[in-house]
């Protein structure tokens, strides 16, 4: 349960797997160019139709006068927008980067791992005091706690806001507003499930913000597998083409509609197995009215953010005592009291961390 793999979704699929299924014949997409009178040169134009369809159908994003740029998964994208945003390089001065606790683990990671001059991880950004020129990373709703976030510097000085929005999808949370950034970050793998595509874009708002991520794209890895594009873009339209023909199929082969119902099941019996265990709490989340369901809704994130009670110090150390593996809170910039379950596992995975759970008892 320590790993965010999003298999939860495969049964789903494979219901649908024959729709799914893509021809490439070998002497197709051979060439590193794809389409050359698009800035975003090397994505196929059947991907970029499809993102533009998907958003147009779900109603999340405001995708007119935006630039697409596709990566490699969301990953190479937040080093591609990291590169992009910051100042020149005849700079001195690194700029910081930084994101509310608790945050995403892999931020600080990725951020630092280039060891870049361009940029630097400084941590929380409740925390956050400097005059200086700063990147916030604001994902909404947040991994790991679930919640929607906004913006949190209070600074002098005018900051880039990079919005992460991986988990702003039906099945996870009410789509409240159709959001309008400058900056806005998906990947296909916790929209669909598949993250073993690495596919991820960009809605970028300046077109010179777009170019320099194109470059580094360009230069890390030279566009994004053909292959992987046109899968994601079949898959992506099996989901269009199920709401689209609303009337002639079942509710249950639409996959929002699907996802959604399992991740509201799975969210019951975690909190019966967490109100039997009295060992942890969990975060409270509010009902808001969903415009693509149309109807009132909870959220049912992605990850379960536990809190130990009184007398337990270290979360990850307890749940591991019950051979449950996760991540605990300093990963993400708080204290090891917190811990991070994924409820996108594999129903196997599930029952059985709900069971470990609901025997589960204070020390």
């Amino acid at each position: 349960m320590q790993r965010g793999d999003p298999v939860a979704f495969g049964p789903y699929w494979e219901t649908v797997r024959n729709e799914c299924t893509v021809d490439i014949k070998g002497d197709e997409w051979m060439s590193y160019l794809c389409d050359t009178n698009n800035l975003c040169w090397y994505m196929v134009p059947q991907m970029r139709d499809a993102i533009l369809r998907l958003h147009n159908v779900v109603g999340n994003v405001v995708t007119k006068d935006k630039f697409l740029v596709l990566g490699t998964g969301s990953s190479q994208l937040y080093q591609a927008l990291l590169y992009a945003l910051s100042p020149s390089e005849s700079s001195h001065h690194p700029i910081n980067v930084v994101a509310a606790a608790p945050y995403y683990s892999e931020y600080k990671d990725a951020t630092d791992i280039l060891q870049s001059r361009l940029f630097k991880w400084t941590g929380d950004a409740a925390l956050y005091d400097k005059d200086e020129p700063y990147i916030e990373v604001v994902t909404s709703p947040n991994n790991p706690d679930g919640t929607l976030r906004v913006p949190v510097v209070n600074s002098k000085v005018d900051g880039k806001i990079i919005y992460d929005l991986a988990y702003y999808w039906p099945q996870y949370t009410p789509i409240t507003y159709e959001l309008d950034h400058d900056v806005m970050l998906f990947t296909f793998s916790k929209c669909t499930g598949h993250a073993g595509s690495r596919i991820g874009w960009a809605i970028v708002k300046d077109i010179e913000v777009a170019k320099k991520m194109i470059k580094f794209i360009q230069l890390n890895s030279i566009g994004v597998s053909r292959e992987s594009q046109i899968r994601a873009a079949k898959i992506i339209g099996v989901i269009c083409d199920g709401y689209q023909n609303l009337k002639s199929i079942e509710s249950d082969r639409l996959f929002f509609y699907h996802s959604k119902r399992l991740m509201k099941e799975r969210w019951e019996k975690f909190k019966g197995a967490i109100e039997q265990s009295k060992v942890f709490t969990l975060t409270k989340y509010p009902t808001s009215y969903c415009h693509f369901n149309k109807d009132f809704s909870e959220q049912y994130p992605a990850f379960a953010w536990l809190k130990c009670v009184e007398g337990i110090e270290d979360g990850e150390s307890y749940l591991k005592k019950l051979k449950i593996r996760t991540r605990g809170g300093e990963r993400f910039g708080v204290d090891a009291k917190h811990v991070r379950v994924s409820m996108i596992g594999t129903d196997d995975e599930f029952i059985e961390l709900c069971t470990r759970l609901s025997n589960a008892k204070r020390e």
